[in-house]
């Protein structure tokens, strides 16, 4: 809907003004008036040409929308009906593109739509776990509760996701300023080198050939060095986005040796993390499955989260293929088995999740503790051994003098 400013003068005299949002003119005249404004102006207010160009809309995070749960149920709970919640909170939305969509479900309620209905037309803010778990709490008459268990579900999972972050940048930022290191030395350096090296007259020792030849080799070759990087990052990203080559490389990020414990930690979490808070919520078991697969963010765990689905509907016990699966630990399998047999696997699901969350915390921090000596040492040989060789004719030099 357009939005219109106003001002006018209030029934004490004093001017004021605001926006509204309304179908038409006329309908915002006549809310304008129902405030007792006197003589109030209105205008269309004047569309932003950039707001329909995706790539300058600011996306909607999951901090903004663990705030959004956690207001809406504090609002629920208190006795709030569900279309002011939402009406408040849209006014009140900093973010436009998240206070567009807000604006959008509201005017879906309000014409008789349910809140899950509502939320699955904004698939890119709002996923399937998501539209999933308000709707079995819409059923039972508990959205307040579902939208708490769904606020803390989304802390956790933003927190895991921040440890991850933090345990790859450190590599990345010294890998960038290794890089940015040798391109500087090979170019910059190197060439001020070679220029003092030719006025000696004499053979460069191997090393220093070496570094000059690459330098040489580089600075010649800069334009198609540029474009092969470009093609091999394009090339890998297009083999990733392919399913079977998706399929491959998660197979190959699991079992690495350094990385795949790490990652294979992360999935059983977020598994067990998500499928505990679904069944917490009323949400089917099938149907929590379907949506766990989907947001496993690995091919491998995705294809055995199905498997198991398919196990399940054919009356099979959800332990038995977990463990065909091959990709969830032992223990993993066996304390699923348990609460299951006890009719609580939700319980058990939360205490697996609980455990695992730990376990990421160790690994990410013993990876980053065998990270850093290692970026040390790879840093310290590269630039030192540039350093020495070309010194190696300068220290010949003097060797010879001096003999």
């Amino acid at each position: 809907m357009p939005i219109y400013t106003w001002k006018g003068i209030n029934s004490q005299g004093v001017k004021r003004k605001g926006e509204i949002e309304s179908p038409n003119q006329a309908a915002a005249l006549a809310h304008v008036k129902r405030l007792r404004i006197q003589d109030p102006i209105i205008k269309e207010k004047p569309k932003d040409i950039l707001a329909n160009i995706s790539f300058f809309k600011p996306k909607v995070t999951g901090k903004d929308l663990v705030i959004f749960v956690r207001q809406l149920s504090t609002m629920i709970d208190a006795g709030l009906p569900l279309v002011q919640g939402l009406e408040i909170l849209g006014k009140q939305q900093e973010n436009s593109t998240f206070k567009k969509v807000l604006t959008d479900i509201r005017m879906d309620v309000e014409t008789g739509t349910t809140f899950a209905d509502a939320m699955r037309k904004h698939p890119k803010v709002f996923d399937n776990l998501f539209a999933n778990m308000i709707e079995a709490g819409e059923t039972g008459g508990i959205l307040d509760t579902i939208l708490g268990r769904l606020a803390l579900f989304m802390e956790k999972s933003m927190a895991l996701k921040k440890k991850i972050k933090g345990a790859m940048t450190y590599p990345a930022i010294c890998l960038a300023i290794a890089a940015l290191i040798l391109v500087v030395i090979l170019v910059f350096v190197i060439p001020v080198f070679e220029e003092m090296f030719a006025s000696f007259g004499s053979a460069l020792p191997m090393p220093t050939q070496i570094v000059v030849n690459m330098s040489n080799t580089f600075k010649s070759n800069f334009l198609w060095i540029g474009m092969g990087v470009v093609a091999v990052f394009y090339t890998i990203k297009k083999i990733y986005n392919s399913e079977t080559g998706r399929k491959k490389m998660d197979a190959m990020i699991l079992w690495a040796p350094v990385a795949g414990p790490l990652v294979r930690k992360v999935a059983v979490a977020k598994f067990t993390r998500t499928l505990s808070t679904m069944l917490q919520s009323g949400v089917p078991i099938l149907d929590a499955l379907q949506v766990v697969a989907k947001t496993a963010g690995n091919k491998v765990i995705e294809a055995a989260v199905f498997n198991v689905a398919d196990s399940i509907a054919e009356g099979r016990p959800i332990a038995e293929p977990l463990e065909e699966s091959g990709v969830f630990p032992n223990m993993v399998v066996q304390m699923i088995n348990v609460g299951e047999s006890v009719g609580a696997l939700d319980t058990m699901l939360a205490k697996i999740a609980d455990f695992y969350d730990e376990e990421v915390d160790q690994a990410v921090e013993n990876l980053t503790a065998m990270i850093e000596p290692f970026m040390m040492v790879f840093l310290g040989g590269m630039i030192g051994g540039l350093v020495i060789a070309m010194y190696l004719p300068i220290f010949s030099m003097a060797s010879a003098v001096g003999g």
